[in-house]
């Protein structure tokens, strides 16, 4: 039964995504008399479940999407609205909803996320993949497909480009290296061979219960709307999808790099055009003899290098931009660069009694020398935990500190199925020249950079297992002069956790 809306809330918050359902949680528990209001367009929200805090800022979590009934049976006292924000009239205190209803808060927390930033918009052979429903859609485009493209370089793009068998992808980026929003070129150069290798079929069993919403079973014929808000995608969202083409071979993956696409053909204006397009290269060497394709394509991309390839659909993985839209008319809200609602340190926006947090929002407080802010799911957990501790504390008139999550940037995450860690400044972000990086690599088992800058670790990447974790993120934290080790740092036969647990 859907819950009324009512005509004041004291707390209300907006987006049913990590940030905005940890904010609510948590709120909850703070005034457990109180009603706290969920506004949500999605009718699945996301909860974070098997939360293991692994070191001091190190989290892992699984994310499940479940009906917002589950949310309300574990919190009496929050009720779930299932409807998206139509406008926000910040000096009258009052949200009105797309079904036309409004409710006066006295403070609010927007969590609307981010959407994904389509490289052509309203071309229906161009995919966003962003939340459940885009990824249910890409997996019922994938099974009749012989060739995809994928464009882009962050996290979406290197699972897919790892998870998809059976079908040849062309994959276009702009950067020099795969996955340069999260290492190195020498990272990438690790990674690489996972793409080639056969899979050794391994039946996972899926984390996450699915909930499908009724009805969207039946959207099938068309690609997923970029304005049909859902929530974000959790860390396995491609757990329990079968992303396979219609071809029998595991792996065919030819990357594309330092260009963008920059023109789309249909298949009608190509023939017209009498425009060739390459096939398929057979390996990812620089193909001078790249051979024409004799194939007709349903749309073709043409590239910023000169190069046209025909495919079945193309798949943009170009990050996101913050879903600020339906709170900007009428309201003074200070945005940042990127788009997002600018917070201070408290996560309140330039708006009174406005706070937000997770992908909308750009942290606009002077960071710890090794933090940095990035849309991640581990970040939305953190500042939407946050957020209800700065709305509970001004609410009662007490002062409130930091939270020591900003104090390090720490990310875990899998990609190419090797585990992945990311502390501080772990790509040299904002660092001078004068740092360096000490390397030690393993082949297809472990790769380790470290970014020292005069004689302090200011940032580490970890791939594979080992173990070094809870030691860097010490080390970071800590500040310590490591000059006298030099290189020993990284050398696997000294055992540098007993120096500095």
């Amino acid at each position: 039964m859907a819950v009324p809306l009512p005509a004041w809330s004291r707390f209300v918050v907006v987006g049913g995504g990590i940030a905005g359902v940890t904010c609510a949680e948590r709120l909850a528990t703070e005034f457990p008399s109180e009603d706290i209001l969920l506004v949500t367009a999605s009718p699945v929200i996301k909860a974070i479940t098997n939360f293991k805090q692994v070191s001091k800022t190190l989290e892992e979590f699984d994310v499940e999407e479940q009906p917002s009934t589950m949310l309300e049976k574990r919190y009496p006292n929050i009720k779930v609205i299932e409807s998206g924000v139509k406008q926000l009239k910040s000096q009258e205190h009052k949200i009105f909803t797309e079904d036309g209803k409004q409710c006066i808060y006295e403070k609010l927390c927007l969590c609307a996320g981010a959407k994904p930033k389509l490289i052509f918009e309203e071309n229906p052979y161009v995919l966003g993949i962003r939340d459940t429903d885009s990824a249910q859609a890409f997996q019922n485009h994938l099974a009749k497909a012989r060739r995809i493209a994928v464009v882009g370089n962050g996290g979406i793009a290197l699972e897919l480009v790892y998870e998809i068998e059976g079908c040849e992808v062309l994959w276009a980026i702009k950067d020099k290296a795969i996955g340069n929003t999260f290492f190195d070129a020498g990272a990438a150069e690790f990674l690489i061979p996972k793409l080639t290798a056969e899979k050794l079929e391994t039946a996972t069993a899926c984390k996450r219960t699915k909930y499908t919403t009724e009805g969207s079973e039946k959207e099938e014929g068309s690609v997923a709307a970029a304005d049909k808000l859902g929530t974000a995608l959790g860390p396995d969202w491609h757990e329990g999808l079968h992303l396979k083409g219609t071809k029998e071979f595991s792996h065919k993956v030819h990357i594309e790099t330092l260009c963008e696409i920059k023109k789309i053909y249909f298949q009608q204006e190509f023939k017209q055009l009498q425009k060739t397009s390459l096939s398929f290269p057979k390996d990812n060497s620089d193909n001078q003899n790249a051979h024409l394709d004799e194939e007709l394509w349903p749309v073709y991309m043409e590239l910023t290098n000169g190069k046209i390839y025909g495919c079945d659909f193309i798949v943009s993985a170009t990050g996101v931009v913050p879903n600020v839209k339906p709170f900007l008319d009428g309201n003074n809200f200070a945005l940042g660069e990127d788009g997002g609602l600018k917070v201070d340190k408290h996560m309140h926006s330039s708006v009174a009694d406005i706070y937000a947090a997770g992908d909308i929002c750009t942290a606009s407080w002077e960071p710890s020398p090794v933090w940095q802010q990035m849309r991640l799911w581990t970040q939305a957990r953190q500042m939407g935990w946050y957020a209800a501790k700065c709305m509970v504390a001004d609410f009662l008139g007490e002062s409130i500190d930091m939270d020591f999550s900003f104090e390090l940037f720490a990310h875990v995450t899998k990609f190419f199925n090797y585990k992945v860690v990311l502390l501080g400044k772990y790509n040299a972000q904002g660092l001078d020249l004068d740092h360096e990086l000490m390397l030690r690599c393993t082949k297809g088992q472990e790769y380790v950079k470290v970014v020292m800058q005069n004689g302090r670790m200011m940032g580490a990447v970890l791939i594979g297992e080992t173990d070094l974790e809870e030691t860097f993120e010490n080390l970071i934290l800590n500040q310590m002069d490591l000059s006298a080790y030099g290189e020993d740092l990284l050398n696997p036969n000294v055992d540098i956790e007993d120096y500095f647990d």
